[in-house]
Order: structure tokens, then C-alpha cells, then sequence
């Protein structure tokens, strides 16, 4: 278990660094607009994304 959390860690940090990779001025900008929201919509943000994560997690292992 502790090498599948490893694993998906460390795939999340490839694919976090892939658009700062390829274009850091659409990542730049997308920074700026995210540091714009408001609290109660980077709460929505990171509610759906967490509930799009569970839904593939149970979808996988299911």
C-alpha cells in the first residue's frame, strides 16, 4: 500500500509540472486568474475535484 500512495504521489507531480514545462506563460497566467477566486469558489474547486478523484478511485478498484 505505501508504494501505491508513493506512486500516485509522484504521478501527480509529473503531471503538475507538465504545463509549467511546456508552457509556463499559460501556467503563469492560470496562476494569476486561481489566485483571483475568491475563497468560496477555490472551496468549490477543490470539492469537485476531490469528488472527481473518489469517483475514479471507486471506478478503479471496483
Amino acid at each position: 500500500m505505501p508504494e501505491t500512495f508513493l506512486a500516485a504521489c509522484a504521478l501527480v507531480l509529473v503531471l503538475e509540472g507538465l504545463l509549467p514545462l511546456v508552457a509556463p506563460g499559460t501556467w503563469r497566467e492560470a496562476f494569476r486568474r486561481l489566485t483571483e477566486l475568491s475563497d468560496g469558489q477555490l472551496r468549490f474547486i477543490g470539492l469537485i475535484s476531490m469528488a472527481i478523484g473518489a469517483i475514479l478511485l471507486v471506478a478503479v478498484y471496483a
